[in-house]
């Protein structure tokens, strides 16, 4: 018998909606419930390409005694942390405070008022090896909470004052981006690359921070860093090598063994540090591997009507991994004899295998990694499509405004970049899909799930899709893009905390028992950092005071917010650098929409301090409207006409 969640559109909610649990959603219904009853609410958060939420879900929500205790003794609630960001946020708070670590599943016990008073990750059913069971947890707080409360509710009420409290700040420290530099630096592995020596995530906005730092202190061994870093990733198994992609992070030191679940936002940042790499010296390989990937995003994770789905998973026929593993035979049955015993010497498949038996491909142990023989493109593209009919890979096809919106802003640079047409239609495609599709009552929606359009956009969705916005101008110089982002950017002072920086909903959004506000990166970078970067992008681009206000009052903010720790605050970091460092700003006006070789030679230079804006008789009305300064600057000898400032100062209108 099916439970509420049937009724939700969340695959991975629908993917417990035939558990015995009797689960309900996040709402009122359910909390109310546990008012009435006076229960304790049992809540689980995880996502549907989360492997260990499957091992959970597989051990205790599908069995039958599990689910008894549950239904007796407690209001059972599941979430999708995708689709709902802020209450993962508030209960991973709370874990990483009691344990020092968190993780999912989350699986959190509450008071009907939504106060935590116990939680951790996951839990197997059975007491095991150390690490206490699912059974034994739900019934010993069972017992306690019909005998005896008083201890569990002065835990839920400490708990939640210690997440209230607000977080003190320190003084401003200086040269943060220095001391994030050398934190990051601190940590680097210089035999495998990456940071740290054990779990390994790509962290893109750490490796454009390095790129950017490396650039503006002409300082080579961050940059050296970065480049070894992409160069292991690509050869490990973290890196599809015959479909293209990245799995979500190592579980090893060597990039070898990733948890395999790919997700868009991993696939579209790592594009874009791939890209920006290839923009500063033009390496083959990195313009390679972002194509890859952008190209895997298209393939698999596009949606029909627009828009990408949210990622794909971890397990196949419920095995981690085995949609990407592969034996010797199956690649000689594939590509023949010969050529399939050259193939899997290429990428160490073996017959001992390299995980549980079989093997990952990679190029770790290949010394020839960067000549691979003539015809392998076509030897890859063959055992693609053969592992995609061997068997299925679910894919969550829930459509996130903000993982959209990073999605736009790798297809425009790459579009920009390698002037490449086909991304740049499908970058205009997914603006025009998150302006029309994403919006609801005239405000930004966060998740789109089979024709269901939900739930607040939280502060990262409306910066991520400002920031694609902002990119997409730089790919196509369409004015109205500017001020598309404008108006996201001015949505902005729902979000506003008085104390500084912005808390991660809007003030009109649900009340949950604090409002979170994420201060430092994590898999992504917050909300926060990003501000940062849009308000710099926007004022040096239309020069209106505002952004420049709002940009000096959010790095001001971060440089108190960063602490001790500025690496967690590298994305930000950018946009303090750009700030304190020289700023350049380029106004083409050409007489027709002809892109003169002058111009086109200025806009393929790697240049993260730079501004370009293009006026034409066609865009000249609108482009004034987004940056009025540019209102009066007009054709010089009818010949196109450069107006170029460096640091607040401009020169004489020239003729190149």
């Amino acid at each position: 018998m099916s439970n509420r969640l049937i009724y939700e559109k969340s695959p991975y909610l629908r993917q417990h909606a035939e558990n015995p649990v009797d689960w309900y959603p996040w709402g009122a219904e359910a909390f109310e419930k546990a008012k009435r009853e006076d229960k304790p609410v049992f809540l689980s958060i995880g996502y549907s390409t989360c492997h260990w939420c499957h091992v959970m879900a597989h051990e205790s929500f599908e069995d039958q005694s599990v689910a008894e205790i549950l239904n007796k003794s407690y209001v059972a609630v599941k979430v999708d942390r995708e689709e709902r960001p802020d209450v993962d946020s508030v209960y991973m708070q709370a874990c990483v405070a009691a344990n020092g670590s968190g993780g999912w599943p989350l699986t959190a016990i509450l008071t009907p008022e939504q106060e935590p008073f116990f939680i951790g990750t996951y839990f197997p059913k059975e007491n095991r090896g150390g690490r206490m069971g699912l059974r034994f947890l739900l019934t010993a707080i069972a017992e306690k909470w019909s005998a005896d409360r008083a201890e569990l509710l002065h835990t839920a009420s400490e708990m939640t004052a210690y997440l209230k409290q607000e977080t003190e700040t320190g003084e401003a420290a200086e040269d943060l981006p220095r001391k994030a530099m050398e934190q990051l630096m601190s940590s680097y592995d210089k035999e495998y690359g990456g940071f740290g020596w054990s779990t390994k995530f790509p962290s893109p906005h750490n490796l454009l921070f390095l790129m950017e730092y490396a650039a503006a202190k002409n300082d080579r061994k961050p940059r050296e860093a970065v480049e070894h870093t992409l160069r292991q990733m690509y050869r490990g198994g973290i890196y599809d090598h015959f479909g293209g992609g990245f799995c979500r992070y190592s579980t090893d030191r060597e990039w070898l063994k990733p948890h395999f679940e790919k997700t868009l936002y991993d696939n579209a940042l790592l594009a874009l540090t791939y890209t920006e790499a290839w923009q500063d010296g033009h390496m083959a390989l990195w313009r390679e591997t972002a194509e890859n990937t952008l190209d895997y995003c298209l393939r698999e994770l596009k949606a029909p009507d627009g828009g990408f789905y949210s990622g794909q998973d971890a397990d196949s026929d419920g095995q981690e991994g085995a949609y990407y593993l592969f034996t010797p035979d199956e690649v000689s049955n594939v590509l023949g004899a010969e050529a399939g015993k050259h193939f899997c010497e290429c990428y160490d498949i073996t017959a001992e295998g390299n995980f549980q038996g079989k093997s990952i491909p990679n190029l770790l142990l290949n010394n020839r990694w960067s000549f691979l023989p003539e015809g392998y493109d076509e030897f890859r593209e063959r055992l693609r499509e053969y592992r995609a009919g061997r068997m299925a890979l679910f894919t969550d096809n829930k459509i996130l405004a903000g993982w959209n919106g990073l999605m736009l802003m790798a297809l425009s640079r790459a579009a920009n970049a390698f002037s490449d047409r086909r991304y740049l239609l499908e970058a205009q495609e997914l603006a025009a899909f998150i302006l029309h599709n994403m919006r609801a009552d005239g405000k930004l929606r966060a998740r789109l799930c089979d024709g269901e359009l939900r739930f607040d956009a939280s502060l990262s969705d409306h910066i991520f899709c400002a920031l694609g916005l902002v990119e997409l101008y730089a790919a196509d110089f369409d004015p109205q893009h500017l001020l598309d982002a404008e108006a996201l950017a001015g949505e902005l002072k729902r979000f506003a905390d008085p104390r500084g920086g912005y808390f991660d909903t809007p003030a009109d959004g649900e009340k949950l028992i604090l409002r979170p506000k994420e201060t430092q990166d994590g898999a992504l970078p917050c909300g926060n950092s990003a501000a940062a970067v849009l308000f710099d992008r926007l004022f040096r681009l239309t020069a209106e005071e505002m952004w420049r206000e709002a940009l000096d009052q959010q790095l001001g903010f971060l440089k108190t917010a960063a602490g001790q720790y500025p690496a967690s605050n590298t994305y930000g970091l950018t946009a303090l650098m750009r700030a304190d460092g020289p700023g350049r700003e380029t106004v083409a006006v050409l007489p027709d929409e002809h892109f003169p070789d002058e111009l086109k030679a200025i806009l393929r230079k790697w240049s993260p301090e730079m501004a370009v804006l293009v006026k034409t008789p066609a865009n000249a009305e609108l482009l004034a409207a987004a940056a009025p300064f540019t209102g009066s600057m007009a054709l010089k000898n009818g010949r196109p006409t450069y107006y170029i400032c460096t640091d607040g100062a401009c020169a004489l209108p020239v003729n190149l």
